[in-house]
């Protein structure tokens, strides 16, 4: 599902509008008569309800005004209330404000803070609240009036459906510009914003419902596509492959090369979650000290002992057998539970200089790669590498907050110059590619957040990589079905006390379900909150 920034669809309206013809009061009616087709299918008010419209200066507001006339002719109570002056309003929007005007709708000029105060009782008043304030092009902290608006709103209680995106919220980077509304419902246009899929964007928007506003799909095409939420039919086509004769040997073979002292759970837990992926056949790498806990603990995947350090850590000895063995296989995943010794270090830098498959890198992998810059460069597009957002920070150089603060330019910026692809984990995880696309991952949440389901994520994405993925596959399915993984052991047992090898459990029936065009969840399926087409 196509995403969007917000110069992106002003591009698409300029064109519309402008090259087309097409004019912006269509576009604007368009907008306004499916907001009011939607508001009335999701609060389903009473007739005789009290809806207040609070309309900003600029086109947003002009949307609130064809919501108001369209809410009026239902024959349902309308006051309008204008934040802002009226000689700010020009074009279509001013257009819209007269016609309201002409059916003598209820008008309150609210256009100062004075004002405000005078009036703010009307929103106890209300039974809905219809936020047309401020729209995408919000790019700054707001201030004054509006500041004061939108908390009152939050304040009041009642249900609010946001027009086009909440007051407040910035429309690319999805944060809260000093303050925002916190919607029930959001109504947006032509595409959903990207700010409006990320967090804290995401927490404000309640449910999201895109309209199609009339925009011609050649005026689609003519801007670039670069950002998607990511969906089952990017990937599903891939999880079986149709033939009754397969065998293990044409599911590929993955290399595992994981674990040390403390942290074998993490080792088990990727080759597991490799072979959950369907990949044929799965060898684990290992310690030698170590491989008599993990041959008991791993009886479907094999496990190739290796020379260790004085710390029971891989060591460098283990190069030129690791580099024999890795000959005719499939994917290579590399990094959970290995240490940060200064050997394994080496050791990871000098595999990675020497092999020539697909890679999934995480954890301590990924450890092993700060500071080598040209090392990234030289894996490019064989590698993904899967860092939360401490090891990203460490990856770059940069804090953790500044990271959080925009995940999606992290990404990109990352992916461009390194010219690999990357998961950037956490609350709906951000994939990015070497060409500038940016994927983001609408499933998982809370359940996620315990030690373990990183690494069950790293056998995902490597067992699809060994059956043959593209690399990009590889990493939206791992990390989509990752996700819906956890999102159904929340729907059975709740949001804490799940562990990760308990995600292991119910990923083939996931896939199953997906192949077959089913949606696994039954509460708040995924296609009702974000408009998702399963």
């Amino acid at each position: 599902m196509r995403l969007v920034k917000a110069n992106e669809m002003r591009e698409m309206d300029s064109i519309t509008i402008n090259e087309l013809g097409i004019p912006g009061c269509v576009l604007m009616e368009n907008a306004g008569r499916g907001a009011v087709r939607y508001f009335l299918e999701h609060f389903r008010p009473a007739q005789d309800s009290l809806v207040l419209v609070l309309c900003g200066p600029g086109n947003n507001g002009g949307d609130g005004y064809v919501i108001s006339r369209y809410l009026h002719e239902k024959g349902f109570r309308v006051r309008v209330l204008l934040l802002g002056a009226r000689e700010k309003i020009k074009g279509d929007a001013l257009l819209n404000l007269h016609i309201i005007q002409k059916l003598s709708l209820d008008i309150i000029d609210v256009s100062t803070e004075e004002k405000w105060k005078r009036h703010r009782r009307l929103l106890k008043n209300a039974d809905y609240l219809i936020d047309a304030i401020l729209g995408t092009g919000l790019n700054s902290d707001v201030r004054g009036l509006f500041k004061t608006v939108i908390e009152d709103v939050n304040r009041s209680g009642r249900p609010v459906m946001a027009v086009d995106i909440p007051s407040g919220l910035n429309a690319d980077s999805g944060s809260v510009m000093g303050t925002a509304v916190r919607a029930e419902l959001t109504v947006t246009f032509g595409f959903p914003k990207l700010g409006q899929v990320i967090f804290p964007g995401a927490s404000c928007v309640g449910r999201l419902v895109n309209i199609d506003i009339g925009i011609p799909g050649d005026v689609q095409n003519r801007v670039e596509e670069r950002y998607r939420l990511s969906t089952p039919s990017d990937f599903v086509h891939l999880l079986y492959e149709g033939t009754p004769d397969i065998h293990k040997g044409r599911r590929g073979h993955l290399v595992v090369i994981a674990g040390s002292p403390g942290k074998t759970g993490a080792a088990t837990l990727s080759s597991l979650g490799a072979l959950r992926a369907g990949a044929g056949l799965v060898t684990l790498c290992v310690p030698e000290s170590l491989n008599p806990v993990l041959e008991e603990k791993l009886t479907e995947a094999m496990t190739l002992p290796l020379p260790e350090t004085d710390e029971k850590t891989l060591s460098m000895r283990a190069l030129d057998k690791i580099l024999e063995f890795v000959e005719g296989k499939s994917a290579i995943a590399i990094g959970p539970g290995l240490s940060t010794h200064p050997e394994t270090v080496t050791l990871v830098r000098n595999i990675l200089r020497r092999v020539n498959l697909p890679v999934v890198i995480d954890a301590d992998g990924v450890n092993a790669l700060s500071g080598a810059d040209d090392l990234i460069k030289k894996l490019g597009k064989n590698a993904i590498l899967t860092p939360h957002p401490g090891e990203m920070s460490r990856l770059i150089n940069k804090p953790t907050h500044v990271i959080q603060a925009d995940r999606v330019k992290v990404a990109e910026d990352f992916s461009s110059r390194y010219g690999c692809y990357l998961v950037l984990k956490g609350a709906r995880s951000v994939i990015s590619t070497p060409e500038g696309r940016v994927y983001i991952n609408p499933t998982g949440g809370p359940v996620l957040s315990s030690g373990g389901s990183g690494d069950v994520l790293t056998g995902l994405i490597g067992g699809f990589l060994a059956r043959g993925f593209p690399i990009l596959l590889a990493g939206i399915a791992g990390v989509f079905i990752h996700g819906l993984a956890g999102d159904l052991m929340a729907q059975e047992a709740g949001q804490a006390g799940i562990y990760a090898g308990e995600l292991l459990d119910v990923i083939p029936s996931i896939m199953n379900e997906l192949w077959y065009g089913r949606w696994p969840l039954e509460h708040a399926p995924l296609h009702e909150q974000i408009g998702m087409i399963i």
